[in-house]
């Protein structure tokens, strides 16, 4: 029979993990995602889930201050993978969960963060936290191909 089915990991699983508030923390968490979801057999999108990460961090560190680090939080669940970035600063993320006003420059470096990351992941948010805010996104898990029996 020719088809797919949807890999599942029978339990749930979550890291937390604190990265310091500089440009090394975006390779590290990308690293992080990429481990978890390998040592799992995940089934989430090991590229997209890394891209997304490296992209929440990123931000993390530029648009915040360095007093305090930054924490990944990566949670497999067996519908998919939420990955949270929690940063001290309060203020919500720009343009996440609203499409911005008009396409990137093309000649600018930047600006094109926010739109990967909810053009890629089925939801995406941001929420309050006790000490500044949280950034997230969730990837469902995706089909892998059946081999033949």
């Amino acid at each position: 029979m020719i088809g797919s089915s949807v890999h599942e990991p029978s339990t749930s699983a979550s890291w937390r993990v604190a990265l310091p508030h500089t440009t090394a923390a975006v390779p590290v968490a990308r690293a992080l995602v990429r481990t978890a979801l390998a040592e799992r057999e995940h089934a989430a999108d090991r590229d997209t889930a890394e891209l997304l990460t490296a992209e929440l961090v990123a931000n993390a560190v530029e648009h915040t201050s360095g007093g305090h680090p930054i924490e990944l939080v990566v949670e497999l669940l067996p519908t998919g993978c939420r990955v949270e970035v929690h940063d001290a600063d309060p203020k919500p993320p720009g343009d996440l969960t609203r499409p911005s006003r008009g396409a990137p420059d093309p000649w600018q470096e930047h600006g094109r963060g926010l739109l990967l990351i909810r053009a890629l992941s089925a939801s995406c948010g941001h929420r309050p936290t006790s000490s500044g805010k949280a950034v997230w996104f969730r990837l469902p898990a995706v089909p892998r191909p059946r081999r033949p029996d």
